[in-house]
């Protein structure tokens, strides 16, 4: 099990495993650009389904569910494989390209609203004290890229062996931050599928809405 340490932390500590390494947040982005199931550019601040490749019995869309019955919202797969999920926007860290690029922080935002007084724009939470995984949640900030949000960006990278995306999270909105990155993928406890940092990534497309 990980040590747990805020979020908004500039140096953060944990044991590690093998997902887990330490990156220096300076690796520059890539000009190539990532394409919907239509095969069209995947565009800003427009509203997209996120859901798996592989749909048979691997679950569907991602949503928001409560974890004990407390806030803020946790990320998942849904069950039905049917399932759309909500949808979400992309923003991203300069909020003004035409099209989505591989390897660009980006903040991840539901259209959607919950009993939380919180925002829908995902964050990495902390280590959990009974699992040791480290979840999605809601409750992050849209932009204003820095050390205070390094927990909310996240990046589309093309998966390496087959068709499809993964999500990251490795920032690089803080160029003095050291933080820990790693592959978003899927923990299936008590009946439901939550998002977190896995070995193994969630391999998804994105579909527009309408």
């Amino acid at each position: 099990m990980g040590l747990s340490c805020p979020a908004s932390a500039i140096l953060c500590l944990f044991l590690s495993p093998s997902y887990l390494t330490f990156t220096q947040s300076s690796s520059p982005t890539s000009n190539t650009t990532v394409l919907d199931a239509e095969g069209y550019d995947l565009q800003p601040n427009t509203m997209y389904y996120v859901f798996p490749v592989q749909r048979t019995g691997k679950g569907g869309g991602l949503a928001l569910a409560s974890r004990d019955r407390r806030c803020p919202y946790y990320v998942i797969e849904e069950n039905n494989e049917l399932s759309n999920g909500l949808s979400l926007r992309f923003v991203a860290v300069d909020n003004k390209p035409t099209a989505i690029s591989l390897s660009t922080d980006l903040n991840f935002v539901f259209n959607a609203a919950t009993i939380c007084v919180q925002s829908t724009t995902w964050r990495l939470g902390d280590v959990d004290d009974v699992t040791g995984h480290r979840y999605v949640i809601s409750g992050g900030r849209t932009g204003r890229p820095g050390v205070d949000t390094v927990s909310n960006w996240f990046k589309i990278e093309k998966f390496e062996d087959g068709d499809g995306y993964k999500i990251v999270f490795c920032p690089s909105v803080c160029n003095f931050c050291k933080v820990v990155c790693g592959n978003v993928g899927v923990f299936i406890e008590n009946g439901k599928r939550w998002l977190g940092l896995s070995d193994e990534p969630l391999v998804v497309m994105f579909k527009k809405v309408g």
